[in-house]
């Protein structure tokens, strides 16, 4: 294939050559590929239909492909500068679904969930291209999260199953977007074969970012199951497979940030800071616990917080309290509808009921306690006496109604 240089295209299509720069870093060119600081252009590419003109309002409403190949375009290199994110969503004016996709995926991080339903329902009901009904199918199962609504959750599976695939490649990719709605349960099996392994050749390349974010779960989620003794794999117990999770994200989050690649960033670093805490490195956790912060305030991505205050305990908020306070309050405030709507659909989804009444300290304790640590290794974690300790195993047991080997049934 032959390439042009910007200042050639520029010319050819009468832009600024920051202007074709823009279209470029805005995934607005078919084929252009980044190398070093330059870009080359296809020789056949075509100039992008402005938004703004007359032929592009013509064309909004047509099914065209989004800018990447991936049910999530926030977790692409689409968004790679903390605080843009409004800007980035302006700059998808010139295709109606990636901008209207986008925004509800921006709305879902800042814990504005009726926009995310609204938008997730439109997109829907338009009978968008494959990769905007699977993202609209996975945003509506995010929202039955938060609203704790188990109707809401089969209607969003059902509607990624019936996206239209048109060969393998797009049904190894809904076969990835089932499970991933599954993990935000903790469920992990229906995962392909393909998936467990790490290797992502499946899907297609823009989907990485997404794809890793989601296999971090995966392992977190399984090395919760293996500590909790819900899920037995042979020479494995306790928190030994935890221990071993940081050795994979670590690389994955130095990719994200070598890709600028911000939001999947964000979720990867804080998996893995709950992977630390879990395994009581708080120092580590803390280590991205702030980065994350660093990334996600400049935009009031607060509902992603408060997804990982139930993994992160009280962490979250000694460190986001210390750095902004009316921030700490906000997503306090969400976190709360995350936590009753979560367990809401957790317990329905899984036939038991979660617990809400319990206070951080509590839930941290009970969460030791199924992991099969004694008394005294849950005080040294927590710096807490044991006295201490076998009072809030007492409370537990009490607002439960279960045995200390039952804890794992209600977190």
């Amino acid at each position: 294939m032959e390439y042009l240089k910007i200042c050639e295209v520029a010319k050819i299509w009468g832009l600024s050559e920051r202007g074709v720069q823009a279209l470029c870093a805005q995934g607005k060119i078919e084929g252009a590929a980044r190398f070093g600081r330059s870009w080359m252009i296809p020789k056949d590419a075509k100039k992008p239909i402005d938004g703004r003109t007359k032929a592009g309002k013509t064309r909004e409403n047509a099914d065209m492909p989004l800018p990447r190949k991936t049910p999530f375009l926030y977790m692409t290199d689409l968004y790679h500068t903390p605080g843009t994110a409004d800007s980035v969503g302006e700059s998808l004016s010139y295709n109606h679904e990636a901008q209207v996709l986008f925004e509800a995926e921006v709305a879902y991080s800042r814990g504005e969930i009726d926009k995310v339903y609204e938008s997730a329902n439109y997109l829907l009901g338009k009978h968008s291209g494959f990769y905007a009904v699977l993202s609209a199918g996975m945003l509506l199962a995010m929202c039955a999260v938060w609203k704790g609504d188990i109707n809401m959750w089969r209607r969003a599976k059902i509607h990624i199953s019936e996206a239209p695939a048109k060969n393998d490649y797009d049904r190894d990719t809904m076969q990835l977007a089932i499970s991933a709605v599954d993990i935000m349960l903790y469920n992990v099996k229906s995962f392909p074969k393909w998936f467990q392994t790490g290797c992502f050749e499946p899907i297609h390349k823009d989907a990485y970012p997404a794809a890793k974010v989601y296999y971090a779960k995966f392992l977190y989620a399984v090395a919760y199951s293996v500590a909790t003794g819900a899920l037995k794999l042979t020479g494995a117990e306790g928190l030994y497979v935890m221990a071993s999770v940081p050795y994979t994200l670590e690389p994955m989050i130095c990719w994200a940030n070598e890709k600028e690649t911000v939001m999947s960033e964000i979720y990867l670093r804080l998996t893995c800071a709950s992977v630390y805490h879990n395994c009581g490195k708080d120092d580590q956790a803390i280590r991205h616990i702030d980065r994350a912060l660093a990334l996600a305030l400049p935009d009031k991505f607060y509902g992603v917080l408060a997804e990982y205050c139930r993994a992160l305990d009280s962490l979250m908020e000694k460190r986001l309290s210390l750095i902004d306070e009316e921030a700490w309050k906000e997503v306090k405030a969400f976190y709360k509808i995350y936590n009753e709507g979560w367990s809401r659909l957790s317990g329905a989804v899984r036939g038991k009921k979660i617990l809400t009444t319990l206070s951080d300290k509590e839930r941290e304790i009970a969460k030791l306690a199924a992991f099969k640590m004694s008394n005294q290794e849950i005080a040294d974690n927590l710096n807490l006496t044991v006295p201490i300790v076998k009072q809030a195993i007492r409370i537990i047991s009490e607002k439960s109604g279960l045995s200390r080997a039952d804890f794992a049934a209600i977190l």
